[in-house]
């Protein structure tokens, strides 16, 4: 399907469209809220019982959060230790031996590598099934590009110096620093000397600066990205590698990868049948600053994490957020990212999905990538800027007119996808902005303002206990959450004072969730719909990213802590 995914040059009929939709998300966030605050001073009694049902499917969804929370989890510590070149390795002599009895080219020592090989070998005959055309390994490629705005090269080369570590390798990869040009000619100058001091031990380690004020785009990421791509797809060509063997990564440019990542990548690459029409998403963590901020900054990047592990185990549904990689060709098929829009992370899997006519998805990949909590000098800065990174997230809603004047259009797109996508899209965006109040603050409304008549009800006397029933099952969901999180940060530096008190302390900060989702989760998120809705459009920001270079980096540069727990 040929769809300009763009809020830009339309005609009246679709900027109609695209301003009805626009307006959607938004008034239905604002009418549940200000319709449950009337209820609560009107109709007490109805009030209340809405509310009770809302908490017992709140308290529903949170067991089913809970439960794949643990399974995924449990996954991706499954895959800690797989050996993902060795696997690979078997991959070229399978394809060598013109199908063969497939091999699995893992040793099962342990338990965890018992279930990982069988989960292996079912991926294995599927693919034998299907009768997959495999690619030698040595033939693939690798894109890595760090988008650069105005970060210093402190904080990119901790993730370069991860790509020198990766077990898949080094010199099958083209490293590229996407700089826009107001970075400054002192910065540029200063990247294009890094590039230059590890270049040797790429394919290639280019620096494209992408100009400023360029028409038709706006300041955002995805303009700089799309720039530095076209650069690559020029590279590729004059190199002679075809794009179906390429394979692209975008990342931040506080990314710092796995050694395990493109090993990871590649076989995930190798192991899906259509390869060309799909997109790889790892499990974003928060780990390279994470003992160094607030308490609250913590708990809401883990909470992010968190919610990636649970979306990875509905595959079907997944669409790529932030540091992500997909198919080479696929990109130039779509004409690369958006560059009129701020959330290219997951606008570029709409242009895809829309591109293929719904024959596009995720393929979820249990390894991580690390990244920085939004963090500046003081505590007050810090409060601004992770505000504003979570608004910045949120404005992913506007991808969501754009998707419906398009499924609007799209006959080829079966009906149900259409539905299915765009009523999650819809929900989840309006369930951000509203769920935190109507759980930690609306709920109690009812109560508070009631008068005689509520007072002298069965339903006065019953609805704390069955709050109280709620709220006490609801803390066994977060106990379980506070484990998981013990579980997979990395531990504070080994020989730092007050560890242990520390991880203490980080379970104790994790009571104030309420507060924290209302401050810095539902309240951008209502914040961005309401921008959206008036038509008050954003502009890309960029998270502040401090690096105090008197102190050694969380991760040594010899192997990333982040792996030894995540």
């Amino acid at each position: 399907m040929i769809f300009d995914f763009s809020r830009q040059g339309l005609s009246r009929a679709d900027a109609f469209l695209e301003r009805l939709f626009e307006v959607l998300p938004g008034l239905t966030s604002w009418t549940v809220l200000l319709g449950m605050l009337a209820l609560s001073f009107a109709q007490p009694i109805l009030a209340a019982v809405l509310i009770i049902a809302f908490d017992l499917y709140w308290l529903l969804r949170l067991f089913y959060m809970t439960l794949f929370l643990l399974l995924s989890s449990a996954r991706l510590s499954l895959e800690r230790g797989t050996d993902w070149m060795a696997r690979i390795r078997a991959l070229d002599r399978w394809a060598a031996s013109q199908g063969a009895e497939p091999a699995i080219g893992d040793r099962c020592a342990t338990v965890q590598q018992h279930f990982s090989g069988w989960i292996h070998r079912r991926q294995l005959v599927s693919l034998q099934r299907q009768a997959v055309d495999l690619p030698p390994s040595t033939g693939l490629r690798h894109l890595v590009m760090f988008t650069v705005a105005s970060e210093t090269p402190e904080v990119l080369e901790p993730g370069v110096v991860s790509l020198t570590q990766q077990s898949f390798p080094p010199k099958q990869m083209l490293i590229m620093f996407a700089v826009e040009e107001r970075a400054g000619r002192e910065r540029i100058a200063a990247l294009r000397r890094l590039a230059e001091r590890y270049r040797a031990q790429f394919l290639d380690f280019l620096v494209v600066v992408h100009p400023d004020g360029l028409p038709g785009e706006a300041r955002v990421k995805g303009a700089n990205a799309t720039c530095a791509a076209r650069e690559a797809a020029a590279y590729w060509r004059a190199h002679e590698v075809p794009f179906e063997r390429v394979i692209v990564s975008c990342f931040d440019a506080d990314t710092v990868v796995s050694p395990e990542y493109f090993s990871c990548l590649t076989y995930s690459f190798l192991m899906t049948p259509d390869r060309t029409q799909a997109s790889f998403q790892p499990i974003p963590v928060y780990h390279n600053n994470i003992w160094e901020v607030p308490g609250f900054a913590r708990v809401l990047d883990i909470g992010s994490s968190f919610f990636q592990l649970i979306e990875a185990t509905n595959p079907e549904k997944l669409v790529t957020f932030s540091s992500h990689s997909m198919s080479f060709k696929a990109l130039v098929d779509v004409d690369y990212w958006p560059v009129d829009l701020i959330s290219e992370d997951s606008a570029i899997f709409w242009k895809a999905f829309l591109h293929y006519d719904g024959r596009y998805r995720v393929v979820p990949m249990y390894v991580t990538v690390s990244m920085d909590v939004a963090a500046s000098g003081s505590w007050w800065q810090t409060v601004e800027d992770v505000y504003k990174q979570k608004r910045r997230w949120a404005w992913g809603v506007e991808n969501f007119p754009i998707v419906m004047r398009a499924f609007l259009k799209a006959r080829r797109i079966p009906f149900s996808a259409k539905l299915t996508h765009g009523f999650k899209l819809f929900e989840s965006h309006v369930s951000w902005a509203t769920s935190a109040f109507l759980v930690s603050l609306i709920g109690w409304f009812p109560a508070w303002f009631a008068g005689r008549e509520f007072s002298s009800s069965v339903l006065y006397y019953s609805a704390p206990r069955i709050a109280g029933v709620i709220f006490r099952l609801a803390s066994l969901a977060l106990v379980t959450t506070i484990i998981v999180s013990l579980c997979l940060l990395p531990r504070p530096k080994r020989r730092a004072p007050y560890a242990l008190f520390r991880r203490i302390g980080h379970a104790i900060e994790w009571l104030l969730i309420p507060f924290f989702a209302m401050g810095f989760s539902a309240l951008p998120a209502l914040d961005a719909q309401t921008r959206l809705m008036l038509g008050r459009y954003m502009e890309f920001w960029v998270a502040g990213k401090e690096r105090d270079l008197r102190r050694r980096p969380l991760f040594g540069m010899r192997k990333p802590r982040m792996m030894e727990s995540a």
